[in-house]
């Protein structure tokens, strides 16, 4: 880090400093049942079973066999690629419009992410995108739902089936939200979520994935739970693979299963607002909303989302935001550095310089990566803007505002 540079922030803490005319998450709503649970594990001197009431309560919620908790959502990630035991070198086709949390665990196995590009006037891929980028090495594919928008999961799978791939999920944005009925999270084999306090289900951190495969579930326990770790009669515990101790702790779980109890009828209010703040901007020229496809029945917005046209505006994209902002939209700003494929330099110099994975063998190919790698999700980036700050306290009238407020500013700016 040099020393133009700090330490990224999180939670709390990354919007402690933003000031506006709208709700924003901080301090969030708490669980009527949040005490009470921080209660019994204290009385009960950390014996009480916590954890495992709240994978229950989360399991049951989505209908599904198995939900392992983790400190947070990189880390359930990270669970699910080392628990899929693929081989150093083998190709993992991923979203390119995500966080570094959706790649950190593909990197620490030494897999290659492979980035498909996104469809055109969106954030996340499509079957169409990722077909190109399968390989004779690809083994999985995973689909991030990007600010709480589902992909459209059921040509992804057909592809994947086609090619003999596993889908899995990163839906740390997208808790609760519904794809044809049913839940992100289930569309796959497996899917991972986030409770980190910022995400619209926020504890103080945590995490979680679920399966309804048995033999996944019981991997993830094993490698990113108990460290590989085994019990030999005579002999006592033995590493039998490299392992991992992702636990979630008693006191979050506590409150993420109070968080738990009341996360539905905010999702429903996400989404209710959501769709009326989309409706409302969709109607200002030269500026378009993120497009909610019909295929999703209920769309839990963890961010609000739109581009402008740079032919209708004097102003840049950025200049556009920093406005949106002085007058009172909090968080509002660009996300080029959701580009995965540019916001990991690190990861291009190792391509470059053939670093393992990257060395032949056990990589098959030469690999790059930076803005040229998704063309499509570079473009759309440069003229997108989002606030990070939309959450279920929205009622009609701040939407009413929050688009007026665009409406003004991009009037101010208009050619």
């Amino acid at each position: 880090m040099d020393g133009n540079s700090e330490r990224a922030r999180y939670g709390a803490a990354a919007q402690a400093d933003l000031r506006g005319v709208l709700p924003t998450p901080f301090p969030r709503t708490m669980g009527p049942n949040c005490l009470k649970y921080l209660q019994e594990v204290m009385e009960q001197g950390l014996t009480c079973d916590m954890v495992e009431r709240f994978e229950r309560a989360f399991a049951q919620a989505h209908e599904i066999k198995h939900c392992i908790a983790t400190p947070g959502c990189t880390p359930a990630l990270a669970v699910l690629a080392a628990a899929f035991d693929f081989e150093p070198g083998d190709e993992i086709v991923v979203s390119p419009v995500t966080d570094y949390g959706t790649v950190q665990g593909l990197l620490s196995q030494h897999y290659i992410p492979v980035f498909a590009d996104t469809a055109p006037g969106t954030v996340n891929l499509s079957a169409d995108t990722i077909e190109p980028c399968i390989s004779g090495r690809a083994r999985a594919i995973l689909v991030v739902h990007k600010t709480g928008l589902i992909c459209d999961m059921d040509p992804i799978n057909e592809l994947a089936a086609k090619h003999g791939l596993i889908v899995y999920e990163d839906a740390c944005q997208a808790v609760f939200g519904e794809y044809k009925g049913r839940l992100a999270g289930t569309l796959s084999t497996a899917g991972a979520f986030s409770f980190d306090s910022e995400k619209t289900m926020g504890s103080d951190v945590g995490g979680c994935l679920i399966t309804d495969d048995d033999t996944l579930a019981e991997r993830a326990r094993l490698v990113g739970q108990s460290r590989g770790g085994v019990e030999v009669p005579g002999f006592g515990r033995m590493h039998t693979q490299l392992g991992y101790t992702y636990r979630m702790p008693q006191c979050t779980a506590s409150i993420s299963l109070a968080q738990l109890e009341i996360v539905r009828p905010q999702v429903e209010q996400r989404d209710r607002m959501v769709r009326l703040l989309t409706e409302l901007i969709a109607g200002i020229p030269g500026v378009t909303p993120l497009p909610i496809p019909e295929y999703v029945n209920v769309y839990s917005c963890w961010m609000f989302g739109l581009s402008i046209d740079p032919q209708a505006f004097r102003c840049s994209t950025d200049e556009f935001a920093q406005q949106l902002q002085a007058e009172g939209i909090p968080g509002a700003g660009t996300g080029r550095y959701y580009l995965m494929p540019e916001a990991l330099p690190f990861l291009a110099e190792q391509a470059r310089t053939r670093i393992y994975p990257f060395s032949r063998p056990p990589a098959s190919r030469e690999y790059e990566y930076g803005e040229q790698t998704c063309p499509t999700a570079h473009a759309f980036l440069q003229h997108f803007i989002r606030w990070s700050t939309f959450c279920e306290k929205y009622q009609p009238e701040h939407c009413e505002l929050a688009a007026e407020t665009v409406r003004r500013v991009a009037e101010r700016n208009r050619c």
